[in-house]
């Protein structure tokens, strides 16, 4: 899988100076899980991309606004680039399919990791994998599909050892 990363804002190398490495991390373990690479339609295409771009608030709100309605920051945003019956694609190999853009906030998702008491980058771990399952057509708007949705992100992260964050203590 391709990864094409921009630093829009600096302060994320200032927080996690390794962000490019355990992005890749981070998007291999999603890629190699069992149900995952189902929806990657791995053997039929040549190559898969993902952009991301590490912002501020100032922008994903901007996004947001325009996309969503909604004018204000969030935490993370999707925007595929596939159709959920993109699944049906020719037998024959296709060249790269790009998955579409994940855009991130530095300052919510900073401010959701002191709050909630976790590490920086255990918080932007999950919420890259949580941004990347957009990016394949999961959605948490039904409680099912809420429930699938955890479930996938909680056994991801284990494969990295991050806890799963959404266990009440």
């Amino acid at each position: 899988m391709q990864i094409d990363l921009t630093l829009h804002d600096t302060r994320w190398r200032a927080e996690i100076p390794d962000v490019e490495i355990l992005t890749e991390r981070a998007l291999n373990q999603a890629k190699n899980h069992p149900e995952i690479s189902v929806r990657l339609l791995m053997g039929r295409v040549k190559d898969t991309e993902v952009s991301i771009t590490l912002s501020n608030d100032e922008f994903v709100q901007k996004l947001n606004r325009e996309y969503r309605e909604q004018d204000k920051p969030t935490n993370v945003l999707s925007f595929p680039m596939t159709d959920e019956d993109d699944q049906e694609m020719p037998e024959e190999k296709v060249g790269i399919i790009s998955f579409g853009d994940i855009i991130m906030a530095f300052e919510t998702v900073k401010s959701e990791s002191a709050q909630q008491k976790k590490a920086l980058r255990d918080h932007f771990t999950h919420l890259l994998i949580h941004g990347f399952l957009h990016l394949l057509h999961f959605d948490h708007t039904q409680e099912e599909e809420a429930q699938e949705m955890e479930r996938l992100e909680a056994e991801i992260l284990a494969t990295m050892n991050i806890d799963n964050p959404y266990e009440r203590i």
